[in-house]
């Protein structure tokens, strides 16, 4: 493995961060990466990945968004999915549903999207509309249970009671 390679030192990050390691220091990793490739489409996602789970929603979105301006094409149902859960952390709701919305229509078979947006329905109070989309949910996928990489206790805890929420009677 080459110590400068960009590609390289993004994905250990990630993988390693999702695993469980030092966000800060996987956050540097990534770091790095960009300082030698500024770029490197995938590096600010990834950057952008970490800074959400970190509890930097508004950084992560700024990543997340520079990514999109330098690779346009690459999964933009992702990227939308992960820039809706940064607003769903910071409670900016009405934010996040458009833009969770998008990232369904631009990537029916993602999950994450689909959680992110039952959890935000169910904290705005429109149960029966998060119902609907747990329902979709179990359609494409039987783990309504989210994998929670998610640090910040807050964070974590707002997505998961929204999730809690609109499960409640549909399972």
């Amino acid at each position: 493995m080459s110590s400068d390679d960009p590609e390289t030192l993004a994905n250990a990050a990630l993988a390693l961060a999702y695993f469980g390691e030092d966000i800060s220091a996987m956050m540097a990793l990534v770091d790095r990466a960009l300082a030698l490739n500024p770029s490197f489409a995938r590096g600010w996602h990834i950057s952008g990945t970490l800074r959400l789970w970190a509890g930097q929603p508004d950084l992560a979105i700024e990543h997340i968004e520079a990514s999109l301006r330098l690779s346009p094409r690459a999964r933009v149902g992702m990227a939308f999915s992960l820039i809706g859960a940064a607003h769903l952390v910071s409670g900016r709701f009405e934010e996040a549903v458009p833009t969770l919305l998008l990232a369904i229509q631009q990537d029916p078979n993602y999950p994450p999207a689909y959680r992110s947006l039952a959890a935000c329905y169910a904290q705005m109070g429109l149960l029966d509309e998060a119902r609907q989309v747990v329902t979709r949910l179990h359609a494409i996928t039987s783990v309504v249970a989210p994998d929670i990489s998610v640090r910040n206790a807050e964070h974590r805890e707002l997505y998961l009671s929204g999730l809690r929420l609109a499960a409640s009677e549909t399972t």
